[in-house]
């Protein structure tokens, strides 16, 4: 009998995941998630396909910048002071990887799961319907002028070391290439060959109907925990009861941490909560993705209308959206683009994973038969497809030739 596969995870990763599975092997595979496939956190973000954001936030100097940058009301770093006695031992865990060593060797992890992500992207959908929601275009990074530039020049120095060169257009070159950016743009430094998906939640959703069409099944009902037989897994249990299985595979973000809990593992992983504004029927907005550096966030014309999405804020999963983090996104979205009109905002907050090393958990836990897929922090979309790849090579014993040392999950015990 072919084996049964449970993917916990209906999201970019797991999607990912099932369809690989599917083309490896003969196996039963079955999705199970409390949300219908594409509503969770990979429904909502910037939908780049960001193949040179492989350079950890955690780069040397944060520890130092971090105070004013929560003190400047016009920074996108907002702090719920009230779960920050809980955040504490994270973030000690976080900042300490925020020196040179640390931030090259996360980010050499990092470029492995998204240095070739529009390739990715485009194998995984060839020959699909889901195909059409992935789109091919350039990147840039809006900076108020060269010396702006050349502030970030460290994190563009790993870029480069990475392959990634930006093509730099300043002055009225900057106009000529994006006329809607506001006049205080005054260098835009673009990469080529990157891409952008104009609807992750449709996309995640067709890809799940692809996965469907391959043989596979998708179940909408809540993880609770994994039953054990002689120290391998046997069935997970749901809130709508037990599902037999020969191998599990976690991909459900920062919502694995109490799952690994189950299995005796304590992760360093932390909701860094993530905002965007849909302006519906935008005119005005640009023609690529920009990450507009002096915001912090990323706008991309997509297929409702331009989705800006940035603003980092820690605040754990239970508390409301915060309106001073959306006005602040709404202002500097305008203020990048002073010609926006729009039919209305969709306004969204979601839970990026992250974990204290900045670096994803891809591999099995111990000999337990569960393989951990999840805590990509902002690069779940990008990296899903590979990591999608990697675990199902893993489970099918056809691994991929690609180095995972750096996202054991067991690194952690």
């Amino acid at each position: 009998m072919p084996k049964h596969v449970i993917i916990a995870g209906a999201g970019i990763v797991g999607v990912s995941t099932g369809i690989w599975l599917r083309r490896f092997s003969d196996a039963k595979v079955t999705i199970i998630d409390r949300l219908p496939p594409g509503e969770g956190t990979s429904h909502g973000n910037a939908g780049v396909l960001a193949a040179c954001s492989m350079v950890p936030v955690t780069a040397p100097g944060l520890v130092r910048k971090a105070p004013k940058m929560l003190m400047n009301p016009d920074f996108p770093l907002f702090m719920r002071w009230g779960y920050f006695p809980k955040l504490l031992p994270w973030l000690i865990k976080y900042l300490s990887n925020a020196n040179d060593s640390d931030t090259r060797r996360i980010a050499n992890g990092l470029t492995t799961i998204v240095g070739d992500s529009v390739d990715q992207h485009k194998s995984l959908v060839a020959d699909t319907d889901a195909a059409h929601w992935v789109s091919e275009s350039d990147y840039s990074f809006a900076y108020a002028n060269r010396a702006a530039f050349e502030a970030d020049s460290y994190t563009w120095g790993l870029r480069r070391d990475a392959g990634f060169e930006p093509v730099i257009r300043e002055g009225a070159d900057v106009r000529a290439y994006e006329p809607q950016l506001s006049s205080s743009v005054g260098l835009l430094a673009t990469m080529t060959d990157h891409g952008f998906i104009r609807d992750p939640g449709g996309y995640v959703k067709a890809l799940a109907s692809v996965f469907e069409g391959v043989g596979g099944t998708i179940v909408q009902a809540e993880i609770k925990d994994f039953e054990m037989a002689d120290g391998k897994v046997a069935a997970v249990v749901t809130s709508e009861g037990r599902q037999p299985c020969d191998q599990a595979i976690l991909a459900t973000g920062v919502w694995s941490k109490p799952l690994m809990q189950k299995l005796g593992l304590s992760i360093p992983i932390e909701s860094e909560r993530g905002y965007h504004i849909i302006f519906e029927e935008a005119e005005g907005g640009p023609s690529h993705p920009i990450m507009v550096a002096s915001g912090k966030f990323v706008a991309t014309p997509m297929a409702a209308g331009l989705r800006c999405a940035g603003v980092v804020e820690f605040g754990g999963l239970e508390a409301g959206p915060s309106e001073a983090a959306l006005n602040l996104l709404r202002k500097q979205a305008k203020a990048a683009f002073p010609n926006l009109s729009y039919k209305e905002e969709i306004e969204w907050l979601g839970h990026r994973p992250a974990p204290s090393d900045s670096l994803p958990l891809i591999g099995e836990v111990r000999d337990t038969g569960v393989f951990t897929a999840f805590g990509h922090h902002h690069i779940g979309l990008t990296g899903g497809p590979k990591t999608g790849r990697i675990v199902a090579g893993l489970v099918a014993d056809q691994p991929m030739n690609t180095d995972i040392g750096a996202f054991d999950p067991m690194r952690f015990a």
